[in-house]
């Protein structure tokens, strides 16, 4: 299978030179990282099997968030950690969607412009829930910002995971919402949109955006996702990391260009993409995220200043839920494999420790770690 890796060892040189003086921080980072991912140049260890005596070779990941070899491990330990936080009830799935007369505005300011984004959007949700014709409370908000098409296309969304209810004022009661409805989402673009210019404004007084951009209406879609915390975990965990293009979507690569398959959205049918090797860099680049900005972030019942609210909510929850006999058992073999989760995440950072690894050439022995490989280094004059 063709890596991005392979990709950017093609075509990374040329792009360096073309625009290394103007290139961004973040983007040398991940070009980078992206080479040296799981290669001897970070290192790594020598193990040996007991039952043939291979010897393998193991290297370090590189751990940028930009890096598609590294998604995998990341998914699971997030996914373990989040496991206490669901609470039992319904959710919806909102996204918002900047227009596209906004889209250079957020490309040139993108520290300021994703954070107050995120926290338009995140806002406005808590704000138009807690009204007493949709839920009357404080709903929680798990928001994960985006900025690609399927083409690698610049297309800045937040997606936001919202619990189907809320905390009542007096932290008492739950709200629970309707069925199959939050809020209306006309309205719910509309305040997006009067949050963004407040806090844009706040954020950056010498930001000048013509006020004609200002009146195009926001795209918002919300849809009920229903019961079951870990078929949402699942469904939001590929949001959380997914990155711009994961190598199992590169067709083809040679000295011109590359192609990649993506699905059309109106018809569901997958199509196939041809872009230069300059194209393809410059477009995965453009996703890749200043560094220290956050793109999950935590909003009403789920911000860390309401632990307190979210774990009276969750009691308040089970209480209202009829508790069947195999209840106890369903309990400890989800905790058994929150465990395992928590287990593997730790193994994954600590690459001499846990279960014993099966040796890849016969099949039957076990490897041991003979030696560390320690990160290669330029060799000096």
């Amino acid at each position: 299978m063709i890596s991005v890796a392979d990709v950017f060892r093609r075509f990374a040189d040329d792009y360096l030179s073309a625009h290394g003086a103007s290139l961004l921080p973040s983007h040398s980072r991940a070009i980078a990282d992206i080479l040296a991912c799981r290669t001897e140049a970070l290192g790594g260890h020598r193990w040996r099997c007991e039952h043939c005596s291979a010897e393998i070779y193991s290297y370090h990941s590189c751990k940028n968030r930009s890096c598609p070899t590294c998604h995998r491990d990341q998914t699971e330990h997030w996914l373990a950690a989040r496991k206490t936080e669901l609470l039992p009830c319904r959710y919806f799935h909102i996204t918002v969607t900047v227009p596209a007369e906004l889209r250079d505005m957020l490309r040139t300011n993108q520290r300021d412009g994703y954070a107050a984004l995120m926290q338009a959007t995140a806002e406005a949700v808590v704000e138009l829930a807690h009204d007493r014709r949709y839920t009357g409370g404080t709903v929680g908000v798990l928001a994960v910002l985006h900025t690609w098409t399927q083409q690698l296309v610049y297309h800045p969304h937040v997606h936001c995971l919202v619990t189907g209810g809320g905390v009542s004022d007096d932290r008492r009661s739950w709200c629970p919402a309707r069925r199959q409805y939050l809020v209306p989402t006309a309205a719910l673009g509309n305040l997006v949109r009067g949050k963004m210019v407040a806090l844009l404004k706040k954020r950056r007084p010498d930001l000048v955006v013509p006020e004609a951009m200002w009146r195009k209406p926001w795209v918002v879609h919300c849809t009920a996702w229903g019961n079951g915390a870990d078929a949402v975990l699942q469904y939001l965990a590929r949001y959380v990391f997914r990155i711009a293009i994961t190598s199992s979507r590169i067709v083809s690569l040679d000295d011109s260009g590359v192609t990649i398959r993506h699905r059309e959205r109106a018809s569901g049918r997958w199509l196939r993409t041809r872009l230069s090797g300059h194209e393809f860099m410059r477009r995965f680049l453009q996703h890749v995220l200043p560094k220290g900005l956050h793109k999950v972030r935590y909003y009403g019942l789920w911000h860390p200043s309401r632990r307190e609210q979210a774990a009276r909510a969750r009691l308040l929850l089970l209480l209202q839920q009829p508790a069947p006999c195999s209840a106890w058992p369903a309990a400890e073999a989800t905790d058994q494999a929150t465990d395992r989760l928590i287990d593997d995440a730790t193994v994954s950072h600590n690459t001499t420790s846990g279960p014993p690894r099966v040796c890849p050439c016969c099949k039957l022995g076990h490897l041991v770690c003979i030696g560390q490989l320690y990160p290669k280094q330029a060799t000096g004059p």
